[in-house]
């Protein structure tokens, strides 16, 4: 099977994923750029940011029409993790493939974990601390950075936690904050994006916008809480993978 036609279908499944799940899909695209595309992780994570930046954006566009995003807001929460996510993108190529992949292989698990035993809460106020605010966008900025994906499993606990904001809201917000630290990392590496291959990106990043359009539709018609037990499983299992390459 080609390249071209693996990163549309690794792409179209990354999209449902995102689009059904609202956040944590985008976790997969670097262990599918290196496993099946053939990309080094320091590669893999650079062409991640690339397509993370690009479907967030979509994204956030159609959250805005909705009136879900609190702009002022979530620039702030982003101006904490700019910092962060530049300097994690200056350091990426510095850090050897093996501690990249057993980093993210501890991300992804962290996130299939949550999702595995995330339950749901009622919406409450809660006293927005400057200083826990500025660590977790700081924190948000620093996995963009270095390991080059959008954190959305991340960023909405931390703007309902952190700030108190609803669930439709933190998820339309992530999207800025997510978008704003992707660009400012890719913004570092432009040392990486050297010899990348554009013909199997473009494809990838394409079918993870259309897939994502489709997954919103195929959250309205299928358990939530099903899909996303889920894809936790297929995240942890992938985690388990990239674990072992990198120690064995």
């Amino acid at each position: 099977m080609s390249a071209v036609i693996l990163a549309l279908i690794a792409g179209a499944v990354i999209g449902l994923a995102l689009g059904a799940l609202g956040g944590g899909g985008s976790v997969l695209a670097v262990p599918a750029l290196i496993y099946l595309l053939g990309f080094t992780p320091v590669a893999a994570t650079t062409a991640s940011l690339v397509i993370v930046t690009a479907t967030s954006a979509t994204a956030l566009a159609a959250h805005t029409r909705d009136g879900n995003v609190r702009w002022r807001t979530g620039l702030l929460f982003a101006a904490a993790g700019v910092g962060p996510a530049m300097l994690g993108g200056a350091l990426v190529g510095r850090l050897p493939a093996s501690a990249l992949t057993v980093a993210f292989a501890v991300i992804a698990a962290a996130a299939a974990i949550r999702m595995l035993t995330a339950r749901g809460s009622a919406e409450r106020t809660v006293r927005v601390r400057p200083g826990r605010a500025a660590a977790a966008g700081a924190g948000l900025g620093t996995v963009t950075g270095l390991l080059g994906v959008g954190g959305g499993f991340l960023a909405v606990p931390a703007l309902v936690n952190v700030l108190g904001m609803r669930m439709r809201a933190a998820v339309g917000t992530s999207l800025l904050v997510i978008t704003v630290n992707s660009l400012a990392a890719l913004a570092m590496r432009a040392g990486t994006a050297d010899g990348l291959d554009w013909s199997v990106i473009g494809p990838f990043a394409g079918a993870a916008i259309l897939g994502a359009w489709d997954g919103k539709r195929l959250s309205a018609k299928l358990s939530g809480p099903a899909l996303q037990r889920v894809f936790a499983l297929v995240l942890l299992a992938v985690a388990g993978v990239m674990l072992v390459d990198a120690v064995v």
